[in-house]
């Protein structure tokens, strides 16, 4: 009878004749922790930022809707109370949608830039994982070559 091959102990065998380095995993996840610590940054400065310009519009129009619904003398006054609380509105309008859209400028900016030094650094270890990756593969290659002699 033949013995039937253990694929278990061959793929063991293969596993264990190619250098794995668990520090290169470890490293990445600690890259990725760290620029996801600095991304949730960003974003959560951002969104306290918006917050505080979403409740200032808000109180500022407030106050302006306070003064607008008071009790008038004169009927034009009401029209006038209108046109001033409009006006106002608008303008407040206009600042704070500027205000916000710099929120987002300086997010897109912060953005942008995190991606870049994280893309310069996966590619500064990659290089480096490759390399050692490729030199234990050439040293297990000349072990194996040499005593195959």
């Amino acid at each position: 009878m033949t013995k039937t091959t253990d694929y278990t102990k061959v793929m063991q065998d293969m596993m264990a004749s190619f250098p794995v380095d668990a520090s290169a995993f470890q490293n990445a996840f600690k890259t990725q922790a760290a620029f996801g610590e600095k991304l949730s940054k960003v974003a959560f400065e951002a969104a306290e930022k918006s917050t505080e310009i979403s409740s200032k519009w808000a109180k500022e129009t407030l106050a302006k809707l306070t003064a607008a619904a008071k009790a008038k003398a004169e009927p034009a006054d009401y029209t006038k109370a209108a046109t001033d609380f409009a006006s106002s509105a608008a303008e407040l309008a206009s600042e704070n949608l500027a205000a916000f859209a710099e929120v987002a400028k300086k997010v897109q900016m912060e953005t942008v830039e995190l991606l870049m030094a994280a893309g310069k650094e996966a590619s500064a270890e990659a290089t480096v994982a490759v390399k050692k990756a490729t030199d234990d593969v050439t040293a297990v290659a000349k072990k194996a070559a040499t005593a195959a002699k």
